[in-house]
Formats: structure tokens, C-alpha cells, sequence
């Protein structure tokens, strides 16, 4: 792929015509007018924050002067740069159209009206009085659908740190109870510390400033935690049914194993901690993971491809119901195209290595590496079982799972698009299993493939000792194509290879600078995720390359599916609450 190509699918002329044809939804970008309002939203709550840590001017509103304490204005002044920042917050929200961040953004800016009277400035109360009546004109934009569980996380924490913001308060009260003014009886001492959650000046006279305005900011403090707390619970985006329900599951085996031929990534679909959407005639599925807001689908959707944009539509109506962001991992080139026709644009993501095992050999100079490898191997005593999961005896098969749990590179099991994440379930009878042990009969490493259709494999684990020799992995990957014809499989896909086509290309003979200086970039990247190494590992192979790519609504959501990607393939960490903390509401 070139750098900054972005679609690589032609685009289907009249596709706004298809969509009334058909009745399929397509994916539109928010209104213009909702992007506005969030953009104003964030705006004033920059605004608000700054004039809130400018220095404070003499009080534009002499009657609230005199009734105001300077401890009000201070707190006031606290209070407005807190709801600036999460008004900024809340634009992320706003632009989704999401309910509970127009409610959110509403109130903030009444209240944020009243401090700006008690401490003064003219120009953000103007600010957020044309917000107001922009927030209560364009009310009909924001109708996304929220958790409804968020609802009582939020007042579980806002109660939790109300609660320990007035006991700290009593308590300061209480220590310094022979030094207060006359003789505050306990309930003045209780409503000082209550009033301070909300910033006002209660009862309760001190002897010594400094003791009144410690008072003041541990109660003020705890009052716009909680607050705060609640606001961004209450933001958290809807994950939709936390499991799939076992007639799902099994609707959708039968859907894989019915119209699995097509995609190599099928079977991937089954894992646990994916949902399932449906076409209203049941032929065709989108499966897909909530991660921190984004709807991340896999591979191509399943079924008839007939039904596909049925599929693909109920699966948007959802994302816009819920307001998270649709977007596509590693799906093939037909499944690119529906997604395109459905609104969403493409970029390639890489490369997928497929194995066509009647056309390999090791004989040539190009297998000469893979052929030293293996034949090493073989002479110091390696071997290789090739069976499947099902056929496999019960007290080998529990040794061959602890073995991989013992194989395994660290506490965290990786991927998601291309990977079960499973091993073991009897469910799986089908996967075979690639088993290599040494001259002891030691078990050193193992493959796990999953089906591919009727004729096909997809490399789903791949566990080896370190310490074994040069040669481990190669050994099994032939020896399982070399399994292959007698147990009727054409085709054998390997490992994924992001970007591939960048470091074939910057090989050629008359690379361009541009090329070149991607490629470098990449081998740079390699360091920390094995990009170079994938493709150089699958090569060997002699494979053909199948493009994969990645679909999403618009570019600047790429950063938001990035991270929601790599959090899914385990490479950076995952949120463990259900549906994940959405970044911007």
C-alpha cells in the first residue's frame, strides 16, 4: 500500500440510490449542525476553564460582591474550571448524538451560569447563555441510547465520594472543635461539612482562617469528584448484551460450517467475547467486539453473501443506536467491497499468506533454507504428530493443553481477528493440532489450525520452546502441509503480515525515496510489534498473498480504532469493565 493512498475498493457510483432500492442502511456521517454544537460546547468549556485560572479582576457585579465571600468566589472559580474541562469532554459525546452527553452538557452550562455570577466575567456568561439556547434548539439531534446500568455506577460513586467528603469534613470540624467561634452544637457541624460538598459557606465560624479553608477545600474537593465521577460514568457507551445467548451460538456454528469456504477467518467468529448481529432472515451475520466504544468486526461477514448488506445494515443501525463506531479488521476483498457499498471506507492493511498445498515442495533454491531447517531438525530426532483435536486420547490431550498454557510468551493470550483464543473446548473437534516432540518424546512445540471450510486450515496458535533449536516452527508448518492431501485440505492460511506489500515493494529494483523511507519506518516499528518478522516468517513459504483491510467511517476516527485494536489483539491493555471507559463520552 502507498502511503497516504486511502481507498484502495473503487467506489460504487449511486450508492445513496442502492440504499433506497434496497432499504439497506448505510453509514452517514453526523449531521453538520451536531458537529457544531459539540464543537461550540468544547469551546465555551475552553473558555470557561481559562478565564477560571486568569487572575481574578475587580467583580463585575457589585451587589453579588457583597453578598459573595471570597471563599465563595474561590470555590466558584474551582467549580467553573472543573465543568470547562468536562465540557471539552463532553463534545467527543455530543457529536455521537448521545442523550446523556447533551442532558450532562445542558446542566453544566446552567450551573456553570451561576458561577460565573458569583465570581464574576461577563464574557463566558454570555458564552454559555447562547449555549444554553443552542443546547435546548437542537435537542432532537441527541438520541443515542446509553447503558442504563451506567445510571447506578454513577450514583454508587457520586453517594460513595459525597459520603467520604463529608465524613473528612466532619472530622476536620470535629478536631478543631476548641477553636471555633461560640459553640456550634454537632448538627451546625454536619451541615458545614454538607454545604461544603457544594461549595457554599456553611454555619460554622474559625478562629484561625487556615482551619475554615482546609475545611472548605477537602469538602469542595470530594463534591467535584463526585460529581465528576458520575458525569463520566453516566458517559460510559452501552456494550449491548455482555453474552451470546447458546441458541446464537449455535445458529452461528452452523452458519460457519455451512458457508465457511469464503473466508479463512470465519471460524474466528465463534470466540467467546464475541456478539453476534443478525440479517432479518437469518442467512447472514456481522460478529463483533465493543472495545472502548468501537464496534470492532472481523473478517468478512458471515453467511450468504447475497444477505451480506442486510446483515451489514443491522449491524450500523446498532453502532448508531448505541452511538459507538463501527469499524472492520482484516476482512477480504468481497467483504471490503459490501462494507464499502454500506458507507464505510477502506484502506489496506496488509497481506494474508495462503498455502496452496498441491503446488508446494520443498525442492529449489528458493526452499533451500525451509529445507535445511527441517531436515535438521528431523536429524536430531524431532518429530511431528498431526491429528485432529477430536481424535486425540483424552490424558494426552490434557497434557498437550498444559503444556501450551507452560509454551506460552507471557501472561496475556494475544489476537482477536485472527485468533480463537481457546484451546480445548470439545466444541472444536475440528481444529487440528500440530504436536513436535523431541528425541525424549518431550513435547516442544505445537500448531493449532482451525477449519476453514471443508477444504481449508487457518493457523490459529502457534506455541514453541525457546530453548529448542533453529528449525522448531518450520518443521511444523511443512509437516502440516504435508498432512494435508490424506486429510483433504487444498489450502493452509498463515500468519497475517501488516503492510507487506511496503517491504516488497521498497525490494524492487527502482524504489522510491517515499517507499524506501516507509519501509524504514516500519523496520523501526518492528522493534516493539514483530511487523518485519511476520512477513519474512510467512515468505519462506513461498505463500500467495491475499489483501486484508481495514474499514471505518472517517479518518479522524482512526486513532479511536487503533487503539480500540490493538487494546482487542492484547498489545496494549484492555479495560476491564463491561464495554470499556469510552475515551470523549
Amino acid at each position: 500500500m502507498e502511503p497516504g493512498r486511502s481507498t484502495v475498493l473503487e467506489r460504487t457510483p449511486g450508492g445513496a440510490k442502492d440504499e433506497g432500492e434496497t432499504g439497506v442502511r448505510r453509514w452517514t456521517q453526523p449531521p453538520s449542525t451536531r458537529r457544531a454544537v459539540a464543537r461550540l460546547v468544547q469551546f465555551v468549556g475552553l473558555v470557561g476553564t481559562v478565564f477560571a485560572v486568569l487572575p481574578m479582576r475587580q467583580h463585575r457585579f457589585s451587589l453579588l460582591a457583597d453578598m459573595v465571600p471570597t471563599a465563595g468566589m474561590v470555590t466558584a472559580r474551582a467549580a467553573t474550571a472543573v465543568i470547562g474541562v468536562l465540557l471539552i469532554y463532553l463534545g467527543a459525546g455530543l457529536r455521537r448524538g448521545k442523550r446523556r452527553a447533551w442532558q450532562l452538557a445542558l446542566v453544566l452550562s446552567l450551573v456553570s451560569v451561576g458561577l460565573h455570577l458569583v465570581k464574576g466575567g461577563l464574557a463566558p456568561l454570555v458564552f454559555a447563555g447562547v449555549l444554553i439556547a443552542l443546547l435546548v434548539l437542537k435537542r432532537d439531534q441527541f438520541t443515542v441510547e446509553t447503558d442504563p446500568g451506567n445510571r447506578w455506577r454513577a450514583v454508587r460513586a457520586c453517594a460513595l465520594f459525597l459520603g467520604a467528603g463529608f465524613v473528612l469534613g466532619f472530622v476536620e470540624i470535629a478536631i478543631r472543635a476548641n477553636r471555633l467561634d461560640g459553640r456550634p452544637g454537632v448538627l451546625r457541624w454536619a451541615e458545614h461539612a454538607a454545604l461544603g460538598l457544594i461549595g457554599v459557606t456553611g454555619p460554622v465560624q474559625f478562629q484561625y482562617p487556615v482551619g475554615g479553608l482546609t475545611v472548605t477545600l477537602t469538602t469542595g474537593a470530594f463534591g467535584m469528584l463526585a460529581f465528576a465521577s458520575a458525569g463520566l460514568l453516566l458517559l460510559r457507551p452501552s456494550s449491548g448484551l455482555s453474552t451470546r445467548e447458546a441458541d446464537d451460538r449455535e445458529r452461528l456454528r452452523a452458519l460457519v460450517d455451512k458457508h465457511g469456504d469464503g473466508d479463512s477467518l470465519g471460524y474466528f467468529a465463534l470466540r467467546d467475547d464475541k456478539q453476534v448481529v443478525w440479517s432479518p432472515s437469518g442467512k447472514a451475520a456481522v460478529a463483533y467486539k465493543i472495545v472502548n466504544g468501537v464496534s470492532l468486526a472481523s473478517g468478512d461477514p458471515l453467511g450468504l453473501p447475497s444477505e451480506w448488506p442486510r446483515a451489514i445494515g443491522q449491524w450500523l443501525s446498532d453502532c448508531a443506536r448505541h452511538g459507538w463506531t463501527p469499524a472492520v479488521l482484516a476482512c477480504g476483498t468481497a467483504g471490503g467491497r459490501a462494507y464499502q457499498k454500506a458507507g464505510l471506507d477502506v484502506i489496506e492493511l496488509g497481506d494474508e499468506a495462503i498455502v496452496e498445498v498441491g503446488g508446494f515442495a520443498l525442492e529449489g533454491r528458493a526452499m533451500r533454507g525451509v529445507r535445511q531447517a527441517v531436515g535438521r531438525m528431523r536429524r536430531s530426532g524431532y518429530s511431528c504428530q498431526v491429528i485432529r483435536q477430536r481424535d486425540l486420547p483424552a490424558e494426552q490431550f490434557a497434557g498437550t493443553v498444559a503444556c501450551a498454557n507452560e509454551l506460552r510468551d507471557g501472561k496475556v493470550e494475544r489476537g482477536f481477528s485472527m485468533a480463537l483464543s481457546r484451546l480445548g473446548d470439545p466444541a472444536d473437534g475440528d481444529c487440528l493440532l500440530v504436536l513436535c516432540h523431541d528425541e525424549e518424546g518431550k513435547l516442544r512445540g505445537l500448531l493449532q489450525f482451525v477449519p476453514w471450510g471443508r477444504r481449508g486450515l487457518s493457523l490459529d496458535l502457534m506455541r514453541g520452546d525457546r530453548t529448542a533449536p533453529n528449525g522448531l516452527t518450520e518443521l511444523m508448518v511443512v509437516s502440516a502441509i504435508e498432512a494435508a492431501p490424506a486429510l483433504g485440505v487444498e489450502r493452509i492460511s498463515l500468519n497475517f503480515a501488516v503492510l507487506r506489500s511496503v517491504f516488497a515493494r521498497a525490494e524492487e529494483l527502482g524504489a522510491g525515496p517515499v517507499i524506501r523511507l516507509w519501509s524504514r519506518i516500519l523496520k523501526a516499528a518492528s522493534r516493539l510489534w514483530q511487523i518485519e518478522s511476520l512477513y519474512r516468517a510467512n515468505a519462506k513459504y513461498l505463500p500467495n498473498w491475499q489483501p486484508r483491510f481495514l474499514c471505518f467511517p472517517s479518518a479522524r476516527d482512526l486513532p479511536r480504532i487503533a487503539i480500540a485494536a490493538l487494546s482487542a489483539e492484547a498489545f496494549l491493555p484492555a479495560s476491564r469493565s463491561r464495554g470499556g471507559v469510552e475515551t470523549g463520552a
